[in-house]
């Protein structure tokens, strides 16, 4: 039994880096086949080393890898070591396929089906990438430490941060460029949240356990949020702890690790949540769990 559960871990690893992989692809062909060639400007760290690119002559692949350097230092003091394994994996492979597919002439020089296009791929691309454990961009771990902290979520903070990246844009190639961007963002993260099942959107886990304090701890150490205690009783199993968490979609594959870990027989339901009113409470100093 212990010899199946390893090796169906390691099948699980491998394929979600296969899938990582081919979201790369994808990624960097949006961006060098539809988008750059257009000067259509994606968000983020990735956004802001076009950008640089394009005002320096270096290439682009080496400002995506020096840029995102402190965020993978943060993702790692934060989001833990397989984060950090997956995201570097991610963000070079990437910069090694942008110089691949630069060499690609681009598809189209309309506009709008550029914008269309490779909005549509890289939406798919970087969703790919997100479901499966790694991201492409430093921008994405800021907005989550951030919102933690805040009230602001994580989609409003990767908004605001692209908003000014497309007004400088929009100041170095036209303000119909900046449109066009914009235009691309918002058919990128619509894809987003049909592959990966939405970037901010919120997910309510309920996890009914037999350990529910060592999971709450670990929960809010890991990830800073704080769990509510509800008192149980099954037909059968009798008295149980239930703990009810709310978590980004992409905290959800850890907070599965930590449920798995903690306890095996753990069972756990995970339910969309279409709005949250009220504070959020976040890690914002010790806790005691009793």
């Amino acid at each position: 039994m212990f010899k199946n559960k390893e090796y169906n871990s390691w099948v699980i690893t491998v394929l979600s880096y296969m899938f990582i992989t081919i979201g790369i692809l994808l990624a960097a062909l949006a961006l060098e086949v539809f988008l750059i060639p257009n000067k259509i400007i994606d968000g983020g760290i990735t956004g802001i080393s076009i950008i640089l690119s394009f005002l320096t002559d270096i290439k682009l692949s080496i400002f995506i890898i020096v840029i995102n350097i402190p965020f993978l230092l943060l993702g790692f003091k934060h989001l833990g070591k397989n984060f950090l394994i997956r995201a570097t994996f991610a963000m070079i492979l990437f910069s090694l396929l942008l110089e691949v597919f630069k060499q690609v002439d681009e598809v189209t020089n309309d506009v709008l089906l550029a914008t269309v296009f490779g909005g549509i791929l890289l939406g798919i691309g970087v969703g790919f990438v997100i479901r499966y454990g790694a991201c492409l961009d430093g921008v994405e771990t800021i907005a989550i430490l951030i919102n933690k902290k805040t009230s602001f979520s994580v989609g409003q903070v990767i908004l605001l941060v692209n908003l000014a990246i497309y007004m400088v844009a929009g100041m170095l190639f036209g303000w119909d460029r900046a449109l066009y961007s914009i235009m691309t963002y918002f058919i990128t993260y619509k894809i987003i949240d049909i592959v990966s099942e939405g970037l901010e959107q919120a997910k309510a886990a309920l996890i009914i356990t037999n350990h529910g304090e060592e999971i709450a701890k670990n929960i809010y150490k890991r990830l800073g949020r704080t769990v509510t205690f509800i008192e149980g009783e099954g037909l059968i199993s009798g008295k149980k702890v239930v703990l009810y968490v709310v978590v980004t979609r992409i905290e959800l594959r850890e907070l599965k690790k930590i449920v798995e870990n903690d306890d095996i027989s753990a069972f756990m339901t995970i339910t969309d949540i279409a709005e949250i009113v009220g504070h959020h409470v976040k890690n914002k100093g010790s806790i005691t769990v009793k």
